[in-house]
């Protein structure tokens, strides 16, 4: 029977380019990939799960594909931030950890230094000199 079914198709014109299916169809996925991540485009579509007319769950899928170059030219750049795609991006804890660290020890800075101010304009011995006068002290109570 395929035999005589192929007798009957009529041949492909000369010329013509490969049948779907065949070597041409990855040249037009590539072209359609390219369209596709040059413009970008966005899937959106809701999933819902009833029972017996009760909203069980409910979720929203936005999908947006596009080049990298696309997708910074609308303003997204999420991938450079994040630590766990980009090695140059640092952890947040750690930066907000670094610059916290780094103010609090420049107001401790700050604050020994008024504090030593403060010591020699009431005329009270500095940390150094109070230690030294609280060495014999100790010593004698422990005697």
């Amino acid at each position: 029977m395929s035999d005589s079914l192929a007798g009957r198709l009529p041949a492909p014109p000369r010329g013509a380019g490969p049948a779907y299916g065949q070597q041409g169809s990855s040249a037009n996925l590539a072209d359609i990939l390219e369209r596709v991540l040059d413009k970008g485009i966005v899937i959106a579509g809701d999933i819902q799960i009833n029972l017996l007319d009760i909203e069980l769950l409910t979720i929203k899928l936005r999908l947006l594909v596009a080049s990298v170059d696309k997708a910074k030219e609308m303003g997204i750049d999420w991938w450079e931030h994040d630590p766990s795609l980009s090695s140059r991006a640092r952890p947040a804890r750690e930066t907000e950890a670094g610059a916290s660290r780094d103010a609090l020890a420049d107001e401790n800075e700050q604050l020994r230094a008024e504090l030593a101010r403060l010591r020699s304009a009431a005329g009270v011995p500095g940390p150094a000199a109070a230690d030294a006068q609280a060495a014999p002290a100790e010593e004698e109570d422990r005697r």
